[in-house]
């Protein structure tokens, strides 16, 4: 099925002349990246050339698309807004609010009788303002667009960070915060600092044991989970080629990991293929008829380091399987003795005690495949598995092809439990313990995208590692960390050494795909007889109150808290159980910064209230100082907001008071989440700064009266013993956004603008 095809022939009839006029203003050959870029400029045609990492520019957006968890606060912000229908195609996929558990089939039951009031919340909302709904246990967001959204050359929005996934089609497809969706739902431009472009030369061919999975894990190790910000990564060279549709949509998923703004690789054969087997015959037709549009300028490859501002070269013939982790997603290991070498020196419990397999960066029928054949060697080999496995399939489709070609039904003889087609555990969403906070240390290994500390199964004891899906079945066979398929030998049911053989797998399925019900439900023509009901009483969801502005002056700002090291969004609002609570703001805010390590005393959510002078949990200080009328400032450490895009991160914080959010840098994402909800988001001038900051210290702001694009700020530090530092704030604020602040939000904007 071939959704806005219109839409999609619209934008490569205006591509030649846009990417045409872009390459004069430009003076030299463009990347792919900047052709799409250029293309979907909100003011149309290309007048000038943009600084990369410095010009923000106006954007317009091809189509959004919203996961459940997510999509409830955007859809909130969007019905304030006051428009009648979305301005670009949208849709909502269900995928977040179902835990696994017992398997698809109790899971699923389990979620739709639990969550039913946000479900049916989201259908209704989706249904009064022309937006496409994709029911539960229809599949992954992300999964699910590359087989029915994704088009090369295209540009999309997504409220989840690794909505980059679509990258794999030849997108720049982008995470964002609910409030830069609802600006585009709304007709609006959407605004992005022009990125920085990263140059990834693929050269030789992958094989054996190593795979699309392996080539992010190394670039991961190479750039850090920082090393990507304000920049997007293109792929390309014959490595590139010679991979797969989806096994491009892994890498560019991953992404996320390396703080890019999206990843993406030129349109090739493979993206033909993958488009005219998911039933989108019409759309490679149209891609093949500017094909040329749809790649970079022969000159860009040839010459790489002229046209990015980094370059890397990995050679896939030399490329190893890896593991990365445990607790964060850069650190890669290879296989074997070198596995055992850092596991015993850091104490890496050896025994694996789960296999995952799927999420939305492996969840693909290749991915399933190639893993299959792996579980299948444990069968033919009379090998007894050391681990338990799980899988998720990425969509109804993958599911219901994979099952129709016996594919699940070898994970299933090997006692696998078959999970939803949904997140599951790559999100937190799954009940492995009753009590994870006081569970055991442990090591899994899994085919996710991530593996902060007690991010999959809410354990901070468990030890994530993230490899290939073929990996991670021989890992789960084998039992052990440190065991290296290439060469170490297992001792089968009979007392016989056996080795495992490469794994093997298909493209895409012999028979093609198939489905009965892909989950779809097309929204009506004219919504406006739909009711969308919010009880007043409810749990799960609150209708929102507009922010009010925080002003020029802010004087007397108590420290809630100094975070230490890491603190991620999933720190400062936790996913797991509390996904329960997306929809509703203020219930919600009781998890806000929980996870984040108080400087002063190494604990989480223990915190000093300096009106009373005793410690609590930070919601609940904050709650106090906010009930005084009392504002606060949170201080954080490098890659402040690190990886999901949820702007609850942002949302809470707001709603409970904070009014500034100073660290020593952030991720991109929240930084711009922080400015949509009219907060001020500030970096050290001196990052030693970070050190002077006491436990019980006051801030005044001298000049945000002048505040002003490129002019730092002053805030004077008061300490509990009258003494004084006064440091320097950088900010990157535009013109625009200081407009926000000054409203309160961008949302407040949007509002008095359509008023």
């Amino acid at each position: 099925m071939t959704f806005d095809i219109e839409m999609i022939k619209g934008v490569y009839a205006r591509m030649k002349a846009r990417v045409d006029a872009a390459r004069e203003v430009v003076g030299k050959p463009l990347t792919l990246s900047e052709k799409i870029l250029y293309n979907h400029l909100w003011d149309g045609a290309p007048t000038q050339a943009f600084e990369r990492g410095k010009d923000y520019v106006d954007f317009a957006p091809d189509r959004i698309a919203c996961q459940d968890a997510t999509a409830q606060m955007a859809l909130l912000q969007f019905m304030q807004a006051g428009k009648k229908k979305v301005a670009v195609p949208t849709t909502v996929h269900c995928d977040h609010l179902i835990q696994a558990k017992e398997g698809a089939a109790k899971d699923l039951k389990r979620a739709n009788d639990v969550s039913s009031e946000v479900f049916d919340f989201l259908e209704s909302v989706s249904d009064k303002y022309g937006i496409g709904f994709w029911k539960p246990g229809a599949g992954i967001i992300h999964q699910v667009v590359l087989e029915n959204y994704a088009f090369p050359g295209g540009m999309m929005i997504g409220t989840d960070s690794h909505t980059v996934n679509a990258g794999g089609l030849g997108m720049v497809a982008i995470g964002v915060g609910g409030a830069d969706a609802v600006d585009v739902m709304a007709g609006m431009a959407w605004e992005l600092k022009f990125p920085k472009l990263i140059g990834v030369k693929l050269t030789g061919k992958l094989s054996g044991w190593t795979a699309p999975k392996d080539v992010i894990l190394k670039v991961a190790e190479i750039l850090t989970v920082k090393g990507g910000t304000g920049a997007i990564v293109e792929y390309f060279g014959p490595g590139a080629i010679a991979m797969s549709c989806t096994g491009k949509g892994t890498i560019c998923n991953m992404g996320a990991e390396i703080g890019a703004t999206t990843s993406t690789f030129g349109y090739d054969d493979s993206m033909d293929r993958y488009l005219r087997a998911t039933d989108r015959e019409g759309v490679a037709d149209a891609a093949n008829e500017v094909k040329d549009y749809l790649t970079a300028d022969p000159e860009v490859y040839a010459n790489p380091e002229q046209y990015f501002d980094q370059v890397i070269e990995i050679n896939l013939s030399e490329l190893g399987p890896l593991l990365n982790g445990p607790f964060t997603p850069d650190l890669s290991t290879e296989v074997g003795s070198d596995m055992t070498k850092r596991a015993t020196e850091n104490e890496w419990p050896l025994k694996v005690e789960w296999g995952l397999i799927g999420s939305c960066t492996n969840s693909s029928y290749e991915d399933l495949s190639r893993a299959s054949s792996i579980a299948q060697q444990a069968l033919d080999k009379n090998l007894k598995t050391k681990a338990e496995f799980g899988i998720n399939p990425g969509s109804e489709q993958v599911r219901y092809t994979a099952e129709r070609d016996g594919i699940l039904e070898v994970f299933e003889k090997l006692d696998a439990t078959i999970f939803t087609n949904a997140c599951g555990p790559c999100i937190g969403q799954w009940a492995r313990y009753s009590d994870p906070k006081n569970a055991p240390k442990n090591s899994i290994v899994h085919s996710f995208n991530r593996n902060f500390a007690k991010r999959a199964d809410g354990n901070p004891n468990t030890h994530a590692f993230v490899a290939s899906p073929e990996l991670t079945a021989a890992i789960a066979i084998a039992g052990r960390l440190d065991f290296n398929p290439l060469t170490d030998k297992l001792i089968n049911e009979d007392g016989e050494e056996v080795m495992l053989d490469e794994p093997t797998g298909w493209e895409l399925p012999p028979k093609g795909f198939d489905v009965k019900d892909n989950g779809y439900l097309e929204p009506v023509e004219d919504g406006s007889g739909v009711n969308v009901v919010v009880k007043e009483d409810s749990e799960r969801l609150q209708l929102l109150t507009p922010f009010v502005p925080l002003g020029d002056t802010i004087t007397g700002a108590k420290l809630l808290i100094k975070a230490f090291g890491k603190c991620t969004t999933d720190h400062i609002s936790m996913a797991g159980p509390w996904l329960r609570y997306r929809g509703h703001l203020d219930n919600i805010a009781n998890n806000t910064l929980i996870g984040a390590v108080n400087a002063f005393n190494k604990q989480t959510n223990f915190v000093k209230n300096q009106l009373t002078g005793q410690y609590g949990g930070v919601p609940d200080v904050q709650r106090a100082y906010k009930a005084a009328g009392v504002k606060t400032v949170v201080i954080g450490d490098h890659n402040y907001g690190e990886g999901s895009s949820r702007e609850h991160a942002a949302m809470q914080p707001r709603h409970l008071g904070v009014a500034a959010v100073i660290v020593k840098s952030f991720a991109r994402i929240h930084e711009t989440n922080l400015k949509k909800q009219g907060m001020l988001g500030l970096t050290f001038a001196n990052e030693n700064d970070y050190d002077l900051i006491q436990e019980d210290d006051t801030f005044n702001f001298l000049d945000l009266n002048e505040f002003a694009p490129g002019k730092p700020l002053t805030v004077e530090v008061v300490h509990a013993d009258g003494s004084k530092d006064t440091i320097s704030l950088n900010h990157t604020y535009n013109d625009s956004q200081i407009e926000w602040f000054k409203e309160g939000s961008a949302l407040n904007l949007i509002k008095k603008q359509n008023a």
